[in-house]
């Protein structure tokens, strides 16, 4: 930056980097009043976030269009709240009476609505899409939409399936200038316990964030990675010149 722009310029220039609250100015001692509705919206469509719900008549309709075998689920919570008190039920899936419909597959795909349903409902199929035009032909897979589901879930998930591996699409925490972020969690060979060292993530899937082709990329990655050597998680060694 040239030493003669203002300091309040130079400020301003940051938002063209980030989205976090920076140059917000002041009016006195205070925020404009502009700022403060802008972080009081933000605040609202966070907190609106956690308590939306997954969309499965959008997203089966999805897998009907394209064929792709899919199975509805929930989780041992009951409702909302129980599911926000008690993380530990989300990680437990609730069996249902048509298990032994369930066909066994490479890969089963589970999206659920974690933190933000809404981050699932808006970009799971946009990797997915993206994914599956890719995907190698040897892999069978099927998708699994798990209602109140945290990451743990996949793993009982994929035990049904007697899956090779998993991946988890599960709506982040919501932030101040990203309510709707998607990750993607995968575990090679998963099991019941595992814990987070084994898996590997995707973060940060949303508008101003990974697009749904680069998020298709690297789980198209984890995934040939996985296979080839067997292994997810902090064993799996990530050459970032082998993804760009």
């Amino acid at each position: 930056m040239s030493k003669n722009i203002p300091l309040a310029n130079k400020w301003q220039q940051l938002k063209q980097h980030t989205k976090a609250r920076v140059a917000l100015g002041n009016v006195g001692t205070g925020l404009p009043l502009t700022e403060v509705l802008a972080l009081k919206h933000a605040h609202a469509m966070a907190k609106d976030a956690i308590v939306t719900k997954l969309d499965v008549g959008i997203l089966s309709q999805k897998c009907k269009e394209q064929a792709i075998p899919y199975y509805m689920f929930k989780s041992e919570a009951s409702d909302r709240l129980e599911y926000l008190k008690r993380p530990d039920l989300g990680r437990q899936l609730l069996l249902n009476a048509n298990l032994e419909k369930i066909e066994r597959v490479n890969i089963v795909f589970v999206i659920t609505d974690g933190l933000s349903a809404k981050a699932v409902n808006t970009n799971a199929f946009k990797v997915l899409d993206h994914l599956l035009l890719n995907l190698n032909d040897n892999y069978s897979f099927a998708v699994a939409l798990v209602e109140q589901g945290r990451v743990a879930i996949g793993d009982a998930v994929a035990e049904l399936f007697h899956a090779d591996f998993v991946a988890v699409c599960i709506g982040e925490r919501p932030g101040l200038s990203s309510p709707e972020s998607m990750g993607i969690y995968t575990t090679y060979s998963p099991k019941i316990g595992f814990t987070d060292e084994r898996r590997n993530c995707i973060s940060n899937i949303h508008a101003n964030g990974l697009s749904g082709k680069q998020g298709a990329q690297l789980l198209n990655y984890l995934i040939e990675k996985s296979f080839a050597l067997k292994i997810s998680g902090v064993a799996l060694k990530l050459e970032v010149g082998e993804i760009l």
